[in-house]
């Protein structure tokens, strides 16, 4: 036995090396994730949930990916008219133009300043152009486009554009999403007119191009738990999708998803909504709908 006063001896854990902890940490986190990524596999049912096929749009979805219908926008906003989805990613002016749905708070696809997938090509001067060709992918751009122009007193004719493979063939063609990405990256002739630039040059805020439309009446409060998780999972692990992504380049993935775009939907990005209200119904005889936003 120690006598009375004597202290057991202090045995010191061994000293750990800065390699050793970051590959310790960096293990404690590779299992923290699949934990999340387990909890969320299968977690939808029986909701019915659809996004776009879009790089703008993988933070949104981290981890729900095997249970998400992926369509281009338009269709997307079609099936949820319909009731076939109970939530989609769909482009702002959907619940803009239709009543009946409510848009999940904090979360957003947008822009402050260059977006750089959303634009309109031109190789005339924007004062001569009389008609535009656009993706129909996406009616929010078309409408951003067109107020944007208005507001400038241009009024030219909006036609759809019958295939991207014949985009570089027009004087003024808008484009969004992965194929605006692939045109703007390869060479071409035409002047670009960045529509979330030319947005915040107008306006001074974020412009929203997508959001979480639900349908209005059903009990989805864990389907809002569920996306948000899906969010803050994406955001939390953004480093890993953009090294582990094959979209394009490194460097492109980083600058686009870590800058170009961001995720939230905050009181600036709800300014912006609203101005876009305005200017909504200022040029265009369509009634517009306030959004509900709903946490």
């Amino acid at each position: 036995m120690n006598p009375p006063n004597d202290l057991p001896e202090l045995r010191l854990a061994p000293v750990e090396s800065a390699d050793d902890l970051a590959h310790r940490v960096e293990r404690e986190q590779r299992s923290a994730n699949v934990q999340r990524e387990s909890e969320l596999e299968n977690s939808l049912a029986p909701f019915r949930v659809g996004s776009v096929p879009y790089l703008n749009a993988v933070p949104l979805t981290r981890g729900l990916e095997s249970q998400i219908e992926f369509i281009p926008p338009a269709q997307l906003a079609e099936k949820l008219r319909r009731g076939d989805l109970d939530a989609a990613l769909v482009s702002i002016t959907e619940v803009l133009f239709h009543d009946g749905y409510d848009v999940l708070d904090g979360i957003a696809v947008a822009s402050l300043g260059e977006v750089f997938s959303v634009f309109l090509a031109h190789r005339i001067p924007l004062e001569q152009v009389t008609e535009v060709f656009c993706d129909t992918a996406s009616l929010t751009s078309v409408n951003l486009l067109r107020v944007l122009l208005a507001e400038r007193g241009l009024k030219p004719e909006f036609k759809p554009l019958p295939s991207y493979a014949e985009a570089g063939q027009h004087d003024a063609v808008l484009l969004i999403g992965n194929p605006a990405i692939e045109f703007r990256r390869a060479a071409h002739s035409h002047e670009i007119l960045d529509l979330g630039t030319a947005w915040y040059d107008l306006t001074k805020l974020p412009f929203v191009y997508a959001i979480w439309a639900l349908r209005r009446g059903k009990d989805n409060e864990r389907l809002r738990r569920q996306l948000r998780e899906a969010r803050d999972f994406g955001l939390d692990t953004l480093d890993y999708i953009i090294s582990s992504r094959s979209d394009y380049d490194l460097n492109f993935r980083r600058d686009y998803l870590g800058w170009h775009i961001h995720y939230h939907l905050g009181a600036d990005e709800k300014r912006g909504i609203a101005r876009f209200v305005e200017l909504l119904r200022k040029h265009l005889p369509a009634p517009v709908f306030p959004p509900r936003f709903v946490a």
